[in-house]
């Protein structure tokens, strides 16, 4: 059912973890399967610095969180809010149709987390 890589994320999550000292957290959840995720942010000259989650959830919710933060970590804020639930999904190898609503909940939660740390900077 799940992909190599989604059970390499869900058995050995990159980047799992509250940061004390983020400048932002998306909070986003599903009330409907019951996901929460948390995604923390720390940004550095306009770059996604350090990034990490802490996420309630089934094994692709884990999987998608830890992926985001792979994929998050070290661009631009820019390049990081175009990120796509299509990207994490495919940098999992793919997520059963019934699953890919965790894949939009990691990139929601990453895009939260953005908006709230641009909507400090002004």
């Amino acid at each position: 059912m799940y992909s190599e890589k989604v059970l390499e994320h869900f058995n050995n999550p990159k980047n799992m973890g509250e940061m004390e000292d983020a400048d932002a957290v998306g909070i986003v959840g599903n009330p409907v399967c019951g996901d929460l995720m948390h995604i923390y942010i720390k940004v550095k000259k306009n770059k996604i610095e350090d990034i990490s989650f802490q996420t309630f959830g089934c094994a692709a919710a884990i999987a998608t969180s830890s992926m985001i933060t792979e994929l998050a970590k070290g661009k631009k804020i820019e390049d990081a809010m175009n990120i796509t639930r299509k990207d994490v999904a495919d940098a999992l190898d793919g997520l059963p149709p019934i699953k890919m609503h965790c894949s939009n909940l990691a990139a929601e939660g990453l895009h939260e987390a953005i908006r709230i740390y641009k909507s400090h900077q002004k």
